[in-house]
C-alpha cells in the first residue's frame, strides 16, 4: 500500500500587510511540502469580517505570488464556513462543556483586581492575558440558555477544568525535531494553563482555536508548520481535536523572524511588510536572503 499524501497549509489573515515572518512561514511550508511530494494548501482566516477586507486579501495574494509561494487548490475561506464551526459548538453543548459569558474585558480586570486584594497575583495564560475568573461558570447547567439564544449577545467559553477532568489518559502532540517528519518527540499538552478559552465571540460564531482545528480536519491536514508563538496554543487544539473526534496532525513550530529589537514582527510595523519593502525597491532575492531562503 502507498502512503497517503502529506497535506500542508499556510493560513494567513487578510487583516493587515504580510511581513517577513509570513514570508518565512509560507516558504518553509512550501519547501517541506514539495520535498515530501505533499500537497500545499492556502487558507484565508477571515473570521474577523470587519478587519479582514477584500483589498487586503487581494494584496496578500499579490505578495505571496511575488515571493514565489504557490498552492495546489482553491483557497478555503473561513467566512464561508461559519456553519461548520457552529456545528462543532453544538457538539460541545451536547457534552455540557461550554457556557455563555457576558463579562467584558474591563469587567474581568475589575473582578481580578478584587481577587488580588489578598496579595496573590492572578494567573495569566501563555499569551499574558488574565484568566477568566469563572464568575458565570458557576451557574447551574439548567440555568444556562441554549446556544442558539446566546449567539451575538455573549461569548462562548469552554469549561476547561470540567473538560480536562473528563479526558481519559494523557494528552500530547507529536512535534518534529527539525523539519524532518521522521524525527519526532511527544510533547505533553497542558490546556489548563489557558483557563476557560473563548470558542465563539459576540460578533462571530467562532474563534481562532475552534475554526483552525475544524478547518484542519475538513482539509485533511497532516502536517502543521507554524511559528513558535503558537506552540502553547497546541494544547488547546489537541484538546478540541479529542473532544470532537478529529485526527491530530504532526506539528512543527519554527523560530520566529524578529525585528531589530528582538521582538516578534507585527502587521502594524510597516518597515517589515512585504508591500512596503517592495515599494521601497527591495528585490525578491533580497527578501529571500533576509529570511534565510537564498
Amino acid at each position: 500500500m502507498t502512503e497517503p499524501q502529506s497535506v500542508f497549509r499556510f493560513a494567513p489573515s487578510p487583516n493587515g500587510e504580510l511581513h517577513l515572518g509570513h514570508a518565512y512561514s509560507a516558504l518553509l511550508n512550501l519547501k517541506i511540502a514539495r520535498a515530501s511530494d505533499g500537497k500545499m494548501l492556502l487558507r484565508i482566516e477571515d473570521i474577523d469580517t470587519v478587519r479582514c477586507t477584500p483589498q487586503l486579501e487581494k494584496q496578500m495574494f499579490e505578495d505571496l505570488e511575488w515571493i514565489g509561494f504557490e498552492w495546489d487548490e482553491l483557497p478555503r475561506r473561513q467566512s464561508e464556513h461559519f456553519d461548520d464551526y457552529r456545528e462543532a459548538l453544538f457538539q460541545l453543548e451536547q457534552m455540557e462543556l461550554i457556557y455563555a459569558s457576558s463579562m467584558s474585558r474591563s469587567e474581568i480586570k475589575q473582578r481580578v483586581a478584587e481577587l488580588e486584594v489578598s496579595g496573590t497575583p492572578w494567573p495569566r495564560d501563555p499569551d499574558g492575558t488574565l484568566l477568566y475568573p469563572g464568575t458565570e461558570r458557576q451557574q447551574s447547567q439548567s440555568a444556562r440558555k441554549p446556544l442558539n439564544e446566546t449567539f451575538g449577545h455573549h461569548v462562548i467559553r469552554l469549561d476547561m477544568a470540567k473538560t480536562v477532568e473528563q479526558q481519559r489518559g494523557n494528552l500530547s502532540w507529536e512535534e518534529t525535531i527539525g523539519v524532518s517528519p521522521n524525527n519526532t518527540r511527544s510533547i505533553p499538552a497542558d490546556p489548563l494553563v489557558w483557563g476557560d478559552v473563548i470558542l465563539a465571540r459576540r460578533d462571530t460564531p467562532t474563534s481562532y482555536h475552534l475554526s483552525c482545528i475544524v478547518d484542519d480536519a475538513k482539509q485533511n491536514i497532516t502536517h502543521i508548520v507554524r511559528g513558535q508563538d503558537l506552540y502553547h496554543s497546541t494544547s488547546v487544539h489537541r484538546l478540541l481535536q479529542e473532544l470532537l473526534g478529529l485526527s491530530a496532525p504532526l506539528y512543527h513550530h519554527h523560530e520566529l523572524v524578529l525585528d531589530k529589537t528582538g521582538k516578534k514582527l507585527s502587521k502594524s510595523d510597516r518597515d517589515t511588510s512585504l508591500r512596503q519593502l517592495r515599494q521601497s525597491g527591495t528585490s525578491k532575492e533580497q527578501i529571500l536572503k533576509m529570511i534565510g531562503f537564498e
